[in-house]
């Protein structure tokens, strides 16, 4: 059954994983964001490959309302995080190797009302990169919040794909009529990746958050990681100096925008 293109999967605290498929119903009712401010952690975690990359989610555990990550595995130490500070995950693998999964894992602390997942096959080496779409209730309006976490195809000649993959997860997002945060390792490492991406967020609206001092990790010059926003303030962002995955963390707090226009 892991075979259906578009599962996700979900882990919590005392739970069994569950396979989640498309236009599966999901009862949640406990608004994700209570008050006006929150803050996101956004990080390529590097497969865990470095042991102490759990000390960080940790540290940030009770301070970040989402985290999204990027090369996320389902090793022992990761679930154990989830469960040890009673979070919900996510999970989009993009493939399973010696049955631990990867791919994209968005955690929180509430039940989305919804959610879409993405797989994309790198053209060359054909594995595959992926995505996830969850939809959150704030409290006290009628309106939700839309979260995209994306690991962008890397391995391309040209940009055909790379567009393709972008532009699927950008025509869900323009259906939404609420606050939009777009994040993630985009591997915008050339001049025709950047313009893309950037034409494209502005065509919906989207602005992108920048950093005063900015040491995102970057190949050729240019920054991979990004976070975009819609209907939202934007408070401070700032980047973690790290040794514990080959990308420094984002952390990013926004206020929510009383009066969006959209």
């Amino acid at each position: 059954m892991f075979k259906k293109r578009y599962y996700t999967l979900r882990y919590q605290a005392s739970s069994e994983v569950e396979l989640i498929l498309p236009n599966q119903p999901i009862i949640g009712n406990k608004p994700l964001i209570e008050h006006t401010s929150f803050s996101i952690l956004v990080w390529n975690i590097f497969k865990q490959k470095r042991s102490d990359c759990i000390d960080i989610l940790q540290q940030y555990a009770d301070k970040a309302k989402l985290i999204l990550l990027q090369e996320a595995q389902t090793t022992p130490p990761l679930l154990n995080f989830i469960s040890q500070y009673n979070k919900i995950a996510d999970h989009v693998p993009a493939y399973c190797f010696n049955d631990i999964y990867a791919g994209v894992m968005t955690i929180s602390d509430s039940l989305p009302t919804s959610l879409f997942s993405f797989r994309e096959k790198e053209p060359l080496i054909r594995v595959p990169k992926s995505a996830l779409i969850t939809i959150y209730p704030i409290n006290h309006s009628k309106q939700q919040l839309l979260v995209a976490n994306i690991h962008a195809v890397n391995f391309s000649i040209g940009i055909k794909i790379y567009r393709q993959q972008i532009r699927m997860l950008l025509t869900r997002i323009k259906e939404h009529n609420g606050p939009v945060i777009l994040a993630g390792d985009f591997n915008a490492w050339s001049k025709q990746r950047v313009d893309l991406l950037y034409n494209l967020v502005r065509s919906i609206e989207l602005k992108p958050v920048s950093f005063s001092v900015d040491i995102r990790k970057k190949f050729m010059g240019r920054p991979l990681d990004f976070v975009f926003y819609r209907g939202l303030r934007l408070d401070t962002a700032e980047i973690i100096s790290t040794t514990t995955s080959d990308h420094n963390p984002l952390l990013v707090s926004f206020r929510l925008d009383l009066h969006p226009q959209y």
